[in-house]
Parts: structure tokens; sequence; C-alpha cells
């Protein structure tokens, strides 16, 4: 499913970057005309087949921080509850002493775990971003090769300097100029 989603990703990806250099130039630029809807509609649907892995991750983060606000309740709860209890019994110290053990049994397992769900969210996360930063390179290098194919490259051999205007043959009624010629030769100390 990854893999099918990644894929339509990058087949209308390629189809953008068709459509680019497709696309007419302008006259005298490196600008190319883009029809703005077909563009837009191909980003649209690229945005629509993004995986789901990405929702449902963004997903668990909000879960993991519901329920680390839930065990922070119950543990400050239970916490409250031992210390009332406490106070009606306070001949009873044992009692006391193992509700706040158990409530902080309670709040480590909540920490526990809730430090488990973000690392599993964080990587999970990780996994997916890097996935669509290899899509996004090869989209960036192709995007890349596209503009240098539409740089202009005037080759020298292809100048016709004579119909330009320029003598390309010495005039031998011309002096030669040298602009060095003038000077005097610094003197040796």
């Amino acid at each position: 499913m990854i893999e099918e989603t990644t894929d339509d990703l990058e087949g209308l990806l390629l189809r953008v970057r068709e459509v680019i250099e497709t696309s007419r130039a302008m006259p005298m630029s490196a600008s190319v005309l883009v029809n703005r809807e077909e563009v837009v509609e191909l980003l649209d649907e690229a945005i629509e087949v993004l995986p789901e892995e990405l929702r449902r991750a963004r997903w668990l983060l909000k879960e993991r921080e519901e329920f680390l606000a839930q065990a922070r309740r119950d543990a400050d709860d239970i916490i409250e509850a031992a210390r009332v209890q406490a106070e009606r019994m306070v001949e009873r110290t044992e009692v006391v002493r193992e509700a706040r053990r158990h409530a902080q049994a309670v709040v480590d397992a909540a920490d526990s775990e809730s430090r488990q769900l973000k690392h599993e969210a964080e990587d999970y996360i990780d996994q997916k971003l890097a996935a669509f930063e290899v899509v996004l390179e090869r989209t960036m290098q192709a995007v890349q090769k596209g503009r240098e194919r539409l740089q202009v490259v005037v080759d020298p051999q292809d100048l016709d300097v004579e119909a330009a205007g320029f003598d390309t043959e010495p005039d031998d009624e011309t002096p030669f100029f040298d602009q060095d010629a003038d000077e005097q030769p610094a003197e040796q100390s």
C-alpha cells in the first residue's frame, strides 16, 4: 500500500515535471508558459495520495498527548485519594505508604509508556519523511535537469564574425596598438 501510494505520488510529480518540460518557452526568456489549472490539479492529486501513515502519525502524536494528560490526571486522582485516606487513617501508616508507592508506580508507568509512544511515533514519522525526502530529491533533480535543458547556450564557433562587421584580417596601414609601447622601462636600482 505504501509503495503503491509512493508510486502514485511519484507518477503525479513526474507528470508535473513533464507539463513544465513540454510547455512553450516565452520568447527571449528562460521562462515557460504553464497551464495553471493543469499543474494545480496535478499538485492537488499529489496531496491527496500522500500516505495515510503520515495522517496516522499525526493522530498518534495527538493521542499520545491525550494519553499522557489522562495518565497524569489519573495519577493526581490516586495521589489525592491516598492523601485523603491517609488523613483518615493516621494510625495506619502502612496504607499511606502503599498508596504513595502505588501512585508513584502509576506515574512512572505512564511516563515510561508516554516516552515509548513518543519514540515510536517519532521513528515512524522519520521513516515516512525520509521516504518523502527521497521522492522530493528526485523531483528536484528532475526540475534542475529540466531547467538546465532550457538554458540557451551560444557556441562561439557558430558566431559569424564577418557578418557582424568585424574585420578579421589585420590592416597593414593601421598601426598596431600596444599599450606597453609608450611606457618606459622601470629603472633598476
